[in-house]
């Protein structure tokens, strides 16, 4: 096929005019009147089932990869919504990557390094919890993250467009990148808090500079809209995610994967006739009855 890949799903959660994209014109909530828990969690279990077959073609195919990225707030559901729709893939062609703050070795090169080591093979799909774009994120609300130079002007530009070079080097060399931000809203991003916190099971997953960031929500929201505004590409589009309901937010993560894997048409390879002959041959003589 024709590198790069661009017959992404045009659903109504995937950018369309990214000099206009605004945060707050997104929903953080899917419609009134759609389906139930019951109905959502059914429709989901259809997806992971046509998951499963396409990932199979795509690895046995092993012609292009696929890279999907997943970027929230802190509590948007990324973990929950990677665990929901990968759940009934072979772990042997898929591996999720979970990028935290970056270690000195990881600081001591360029930003995108850490990341580019985890890149996913032809045949192969790579999941990212977090990325690249941590840092036009995190770091542009906290710049002494950044290191050096983050006050000088022009910086964060060039970094989204270190972000767009780089995704388009991917596109046009066999890599498909799909981006999702789940869309969260302050008011249920407390919720979640408070739920972590009376429940002694998830105090593991608190860190308790979650609150303290929650102060910087306006400058988060900020720094989303520049990231998605510029990075927004056909050939690497963002699909924005409203994340304050959590079954709608995985199938709606799950149609948007299941319809680019079958735009990208992955087959199981096909043999020779010699070939084809050599192993009914074979068939023969481990089974001459």
């Amino acid at each position: 096929m024709p590198w790069p890949f661009t017959d992404f799903p045009d659903t109504p959660q995937r950018v369309q005019e990214p000099a206009q994209f605004r945060p707050a014109d997104w929903p953080t909530r899917p419609a009134q009147g759609g389906p139930d828990k019951a109905q959502l969690k059914a429709a989901l279990g259809e997806e992971v089932e046509a998951l499963h077959d396409l990932q199979r073609r795509f690895h046995a195919d092993a012609r292009q990869a696929l890279l999907v990225v997943f970027q929230a707030m802190d509590a948007g559901g990324k973990d929950s919504t990677i665990r929901a729709v990968f759940s009934g893939v072979n772990p042997s062609g898929v591996r999720v990557t979970s990028f935290k703050a970056p270690s000195h070795l990881e600081r001591s090169h360029d930003f995108l390094w850490r990341t580019v080591q985890a890149l996913p093979a032809r045949g192969q799909i790579g999941v990212f919890n977090r990325s690249y774009y941590e840092d036009v994120l995190i770091a542009r609300v906290h710049p002494e993250l950044a290191g050096d130079g983050a006050d000088a002007p022009g910086f964060w530009d060039e970094r989204l467009r270190s972000i767009t070079a780089h995704e388009r080097h991917l596109a046009h060399n066999g890599t498909v990148v799909l981006k999702f931000w789940l869309h969260l809203s302050p008011e249920q991003q407390r919720e979640r808090f408070l739920r972590r916190l009376r429940k002694p099971d998830k105090h593991w997953k608190f860190d308790e500079s979650d609150v303290r960031e929650r102060a910087h929500w306006d400058d988060y929201i900020a720094a989303y809209e520049a990231a998605i505004a510029t990075t927004h590409m056909d050939w690497a589009p963002w699909y924005v995610i409203p994340a304050d309901d959590k079954p709608a937010m995985r199938l709606m993560v799950a149609q948007v994967i299941r319809g680019t894997l079958e735009a990208m048409g992955p087959q199981f390879p096909t043999v020779s006739d010699e070939r084809a002959a050599r192993l009914q041959r074979l068939a023969q003589e481990l089974d001459p009855d």
